[in-house]
């Protein structure tokens, strides 16, 4: 697979690379084959090793804090969690070159979750039920959310979404999509406890096996804040009778569920507007997400 440039300012990485890094820092791993493994995600890129590993090596400078939040993080949510997630097993110092902080992770088998799901319905009881036993977990300790995180009040990000919408142009439909922005920043705000949100629960990150749901990876977003974060696979993942159970199995009051649609669309607009020439997956995927918001906000 050709490797796209997504960042005027990314670090490029190939097997070689990864050989180099292991073979000075963790030799018992060196001899396992390497390979790139195709995804669009932006971040990181992500190596097989052998078949039991993953080294997962940033391309970017805003995602070199991931692996060590991760690392402490991940070993404390998992045994509450009802669905698998990464298990760090090192972190690695920048060398041979690469800036970064990288890290070696379990592999965690399957594939994404964009029409892999046999069945909504139950995909999103088990969602439902990862995400309120997500939420229950204690935020004691947790890191403080600087502003503009995944969590925060929607109003931190309007000045964004309305410079990403101007940039899209007519590649949308911008005074549509501003309506319904609109509509989720006039809904009150939360103002009870903050929980733990992963932030973003998107297909990509959503790991299916046998057509069932099996697994949450990436927890770049993972904060303390409003659970509402939380609500965008109603448009990214589900529709019609799998979303009304989805948010039947939150319980997800009016205001919940206005923001969380500000959610998908903020990060939909986002998205596309940053990687509309580099990054088709993620530009089928976000469009389809914006299409369903505007869609619900029409009803």
């Amino acid at each position: 697979m050709g490797r796209v440039r997504m960042h005027a300012d990314e670090v490029e990485t190939d097997d070689a690379l990864v050989h180099r890094l292991l073979a000075a820092q963790f030799p018992r791993w060196a001899g396992l084959p390497v390979r790139l493994v195709e995804s669009y995600g932006t971040d990181h890129d992500i190596y097989r090793l052998g078949e039991q590993l993953a080294v997962r090596l940033p391309r970017i400078g805003w995602a070199t804090e991931q692996a060590a939040r991760e690392a402490e993080w991940l070993p404390r949510l998992a045994p509450h969690l009802p669905l698998a997630l990464p298990v760090p097993l090192a972190l690695g110092d920048p060398a041979e070159g690469y800036p970064f902080t990288w890290s070696v992770y379990e592999w965690l088998p399957g594939e994404n979750a964009n029409g892999t799901l046999d069945d909504l319905d139950r995909a999103a009881v088990d969602l439902a039920a990862f995400i309120v036993a997500l939420r229950r977990v204690d935020t004691t300790g947790a890191y403080a959310r600087p502003p503009g995180k995944r969590g925060g009040p929607l109003t931190e990000f309007d000045d964004a979404v309305r410079r990403a919408v101007a940039k899209l142009g007519d590649r949308i439909d911008g005074p549509a999509t501003l309506r319904a922005w609109q509509q989720s920043l006039d809904a009150p705000v939360w103002d009870a406890q903050e929980v733990w949100v992963h932030g973003d629960l998107l297909p990509g990150n959503l790991l299916v096996v046998d057509g069932r749901l099996s697994a949450v990876i990436d927890f770049g977003g993972l904060n303390v804040g409003d659970p509402a974060c939380d609500l965008q696979p109603a448009w990214n993942v589900f529709t019609g009778d799998s979303r009304r159970r989805f948010r039947a199995e939150l319980a997800v009051d009016d205001a919940s569920w206005l923001r969380g649609r500000g959610w998908a669309l903020l990060q939909a607009v986002m998205a596309m507007s940053y990687y509309w020439d580099t990054n088709p997956g993620m530009i089928r995927q976000t469009s389809h997400a914006l299409a369903e918001v505007l869609a619900d906000a029409r009803r």
